[in-house]
């Protein structure tokens, strides 16, 4: 018996909707075409919606172990299903730190028992993510990282990050970096700009990212390791990974929504749900950030979401925590704001969160063909609804998008050939072996 999902619009090679079947079986997709025999199937019709590879996102806090009253694996992968996201990567910027082969083995077995997506680890650089001693990244490579970060923290020590890299491209493991030079921040809590002396707020400058990129850049290139660059925010970021990628050296980026669509003169007065780290930069760095994706500069889309219990984000500007979540609201605010507005083409924007994530990381993911992985969500870009906390499957509700009007909503996510999530049903009960995390 397969699943076979009827009338359906799936995106061909030239970013045309073509209506076909597709048929799962197990956990591949088993046929692409019309008139498959409905008998023996489970048949779920997808008539007026599309169906898309599962959406995947690079850079997720699940906050377990340690931060639970935040987020835990059960409710940060029900939240991800629920946006339509069938992986995620989880930073290690927990407590304890995810620094060990221990500490990993504990996120799958967890993720196992109680997971609605596929989770994959990211294992930190330095243990304790101190920026003092490297991990040991083969004893973490060998139960599952797919790559390392200190994300959370920039690695301060120039020549602790080129030690890092160095073994790290011994073992084909991407370094993906969190880049803050500290001793140009100085306490501050928004950027560096007309919003912060306006409202009497200590600044984080621009230069302090694109000083920390720039000097790994030259390191990455020394060492031959895939360099990632997490929530690129400046302009000046983006120029120097334009160049960087211009002269053949391995570096690729992420960019978030909240920087794609929200520069400082959104921020309402002196509302914590508008700070996060790197913070909303101006106009002009937005529009820098959406020509770099444009052009390739930037390789693909992630949400950093990060949730925080409410009474924490009370705290007001300067004292509450960085981060806001964005698992349940990526794609119809990118959607809305950019496809809708002609600012980018639907099959650039699923691209940017399937197969070039996928792409870039080796994860055997990310396509809609015969033979890959069942991983599916389905969309119906004609669903218009409101943002509404209040509805998130998430434990953080710190969002800045409240009561935003968007079209184009998942509604239904399939892991491995299984629904794992629906609008009519929620989340449906795993099967007894859990979501396989096989890459």
């Amino acid at each position: 018996m397969g699943l076979l999902l009827k009338n359906g619009w799936v995106m061909n090679h030239q970013g045309k909707g073509i209506q076909i079947d597709v048929l799962l079986k197990g956990d591949r997709v088993h046929k692409l075409g019309k008139g498959f025999p409905e008998d023996h199937h489970q048949v779920i019709d997808c008539e007026g919606k599309w169906v898309l590879p599962g959406f995947i996102d690079m850079h997720v806090h699940l906050r377990e172990p340690g931060f639970e009253h935040k987020e835990t694996i059960e409710s940060g992968t029900r939240a991800a299903a629920k946006g339509g996201f069938t992986t995620i990567a989880c930073m290690p910027n927990t407590k304890p730190v995810l620094d060990a082969a221990e500490q990993i083995q504990s996120i799958h077995d967890q993720a196992k028992r109680v997971g609605a997506v596929n989770v994959l680890p990211i294992g930190a650089i330095t243990q304790r993510q101190l920026g003092e001693t490297l991990c040991d990244f083969e004893a973490m490579q060998r139960v599952g990282i797919v790559a390392v970060s200190d994300d959370g923290v920039g690695v301060q020590s120039a020549g602790k990050m080129k030690e890092a890299m160095s073994q790290a491209a011994k073992l084909g493991l991407p370094v993906v970096a969190h880049c803050e030079d500290n001793s140009l921040i100085q306490g501050g809590c928004v950027h560096d700009g007309a919003y912060a002396q306006t409202h009497g707020l200590r600044g984080i400058p621009s230069e302090c990212e694109a000083v920390h990129i720039a000097r790994d850049i030259l390191l990455a290139e020394q060492t031959g390791v895939h360099y990632h660059v997490c929530h690129i925010s400046t302009k000046e970021s983006v120029r120097l990974v334009r160049e960087a990628k211009h002269n053949g050296i391995p570096v690729t980026a992420e960019v978030t929504p909240h920087h794609l669509l929200l520069s400082e003169n959104d921020i309402p007065g002196l509302d914590p749900n508008f700070k996060m780290n790197p913070p909303l930069r101006s106009e002009e760095d937005r529009q820098a950030l959406i020509e770099g994706l444009l052009d390739g500069t930037i390789d693909f889309i992630a949400t950093d979401h990060a949730p925080h219990a409410q009474e924490e984000k009370e705290m007001g500007m300067e004292r509450a925590p960085f981060g806001i979540v964005g698992l349940e609201t990526a794609f119809p605010l990118l959607y809305t704001h950019l496809v809708q507005k002609g600012l980018l083409t639907l099959k650039a924007l699923i691209d940017k969160l399937t197969r070039v994530p996928a792409e870039r990381f080796n994860l055997a993911r990310g396509t809609l063909r015969e033979g890959a992985i069942a991983d599916i969500t389905i969309v119906d870009l004609e669903l218009e609804q409101s943002i509404n906390p209040r509805d998130f499957a998430s434990k953080g509700q710190n969002t800045p998008f409240t009561n935003w009007t968007c079209q184009g909503w998942p509604t239904m996510t399939i892991v491995n050939g299984q629904v794992v999530w629906s609008t009519e049903r929620g989340i449906e009960q795993q099967s007894q072996e859990g979501v396989v995390n096989h890459d």
